[in-house]
């Protein structure tokens, strides 16, 4: 492969989807591109409405403003650069803008799964304590769990991060992946990276163990709460809601799960893996959990048939 032969003096190679053929990458690239671009345009779509409507400026809401935020951020560092290499055939990327892509990537993930975390939280406060929801998840407290959660986030992987870049590269500069993925870049150092193994695996259970915890936790509350109420109306609103979120979840936590616990970390899965939680997990999330929402669509829907009714004037 003519990625495989690629020297770069100070920085790496990635290997993307070179080993497929020209007609599948074009292929690729244009199913990328357009879910790229529906996954951008519905959580931004969905950020604009829930912060230009006073109605849906509620704790869930506010928790699922920062979540379209985080999936049009999770996407845009991986699949641009992506979409490039595949046009111009060419992956190298210089060592700054590896430790870049590693570093954020770390912090929009770490952070996504901390706020699912809240999330469900949230929905066990609403359903499970209710009369305790306004002051457990009032506008102070939103505030400083989700500023709190960004600068965990930032702290901690900045420390990974720099146990990564440090580390002796004496191998080959190929990273067998379309993007800067940690596990595929610690692979091509010539040391033993058994302290950065320890320290990944304390990460992975700071950010993914114990928030997926917490969601088990509260979903085990909220079904038992919702079993023993006697109203329909209120079970079925609770399901709805509910469900949503365990679907993003679901989708979120089985395609990341999957995808770091082949031993290859170069297979084709692992890439297969990547792509649904780096950029169809975001296109899908705003169709799952917003646009279902009663709420948002009656938003939308007086936003849009306003615009008309102004245009027809």
């Amino acid at each position: 492969m003519a990625l495989e032969n690629q020297t770069v003096a100070s920085g790496f190679v990635l290997l993307g989807f070179s080993d497929l053929s020209p007609q599948i990458q074009r292929v690729l690239f244009l199913l990328l591109l357009l879910f790229y671009l529906l996954a951008v345009m519905g959580n931004l779509l969905v950020f604009i409405i829930l912060t230009v409507d006073p109605v849906l400026h509620t704790p869930m809401y506010f928790f699922l403003r920062n979540l379209s935020f985080l999936e049009i951020c999770l996407t845009t560092v991986t699949i641009p650069r992506t979409l490039v290499n595949l046009l111009s055939q060419d992956g190298s990327i210089s060592f700054l803008g590896c430790a870049l892509q590693m570093y954020f990537f770390f912090i929009f993930g770490s952070e996504e799964c901390v706020l699912l975390g809240i999330m469900a939280f949230d929905r066990y406060v609403a359903i499970c304590n209710p009369l305790h929801y306004a002051n457990v998840m009032s506008n102070k407290n939103c505030v400083y769990l989700a500023a709190g959660s960004w600068m965990v986030s930032f702290v901690l992987q900045f420390g990974q991060i720099t146990f990564i870049i440090t580390l002796p590269f004496c191998r080959s500069k190929v990273v067998r992946h379309f993007f800067c993925d940690g596990v595929a870049v610690m692979n091509l150092s010539c040391t033993d990276t058994y302290f950065n193994d320890i320290i990944r695996l304390a990460t992975a259970v700071f950010f993914l163990l114990i928030p997926f915890l917490i969601i088990l936790s509260s979903y085990a509350y909220i079904l038992s709460a919702v079993l023993r109420t006697n109203s329909r109306e209120g079970r079925s609103k609770a399901f709805s809601t509910c469900s949503s979120h365990l679907a993003v979840v679901t989708l979120f936590y089985g395609t990341a799960m999957l995808a770091y616990l082949q031993s290859d970390t170069g297979s084709a899965h692992l890439r297969v893996f990547a792509v649904f939680y780096c950029v169809v997990n975001p296109m899908l999330n705003p169709l799952i959990y917003s646009l279902r929402s009663k709420e948002v669509k009656e938003s939308l829907r007086k936003r849009i048939w306003g615009k008309m009714t102004l245009c027809r004037q």
